[in-house]
């Protein structure tokens, strides 16, 4: 399969990228800085370029058959600017499947009906910045046509690679305080081949 990874040199996304070549799949990356990207494989192609610039966009993604997005937000709008591009280059392109890297945040709140759980009582955040950048960029997917999941950790230390964890459709398993960075990447990628999550949200901790 032809995958395009954004985000590929990110905590989550350089174990995503890891997985996908070890998977065989042909996989091109699209980064600001092709040195940063330290996997060497025939199957990996590496586009310098940037998710904001329309053009690099359209580039990076002809001839993918998907993409998987670890894009962080680290202060910037980069996440909810860059969306509507990848969207509108997907839909374009007749490519239907995407996968993203979320926030619990914009998960269902359990305690306070019709709110998502970074605008309730629930969360532990004294901020809520990075969580609306990903609420902006969950909008946008589920007003569009396509093929969207959205895995949504929550607190995310690096941690081990232990394949077990807890998943619930648009909520957080209950009681989960953390999930790990392996963790974390080893589902995504597993959405793969997976159709169990199509436009839904997932929330994912121990």
């Amino acid at each position: 399969m032809n995958i395009l990874i954004l985000g590929a040199t990110g905590r989550v996304g350089s174990h995503i990228l890891e997985s996908a070549l070890d998977g065989n799949h042909h996989v091109t990356v699209l980064v600001r800085d092709a040195d940063k990207v330290q996997a060497q494989n025939r199957n990996l192609i590496v586009k310098e370029g940037n998710v904001l610039t329309r053009s690099d966009i359209l580039n990076a993604i002809a001839g993918m058959d998907m993409v998987i997005s670890a894009l962080g937000t680290d202060g910037t709008t980069t996440l909810s600017e860059s969306m509507p591009a990848i969207i509108k280059a997907m839909e374009d392109e007749g490519i239907e499947r995407i996968i993203t890297i979320g926030t619990a945040g914009i998960l269902n709140s359990r305690t306070e009906s019709g709110k998502l759980r970074y605008q309730s009582n629930e969360s532990k955040r004294r901020t809520t910045r990075a969580a609306k950048e990903h609420h902006k960029a969950f909008e946008l997917l589920e007003n569009s046509s396509l093929d969207w999941t959205i895995v949504c950790p929550t607190y995310l230390p690096d941690g081990k690679h232990t394949s077990k964890y807890r998943i619930e459709r648009d909520f957080l398993p209950e009681k989960g305080e953390m999930i790990s960075v392996p963790d974390t990447a080893e589902f995504t990628y597993n959405q793969i081949a997976e159709n169990r999550y199509v436009k839904a949200r997932v929330g994912i901790a121990y």
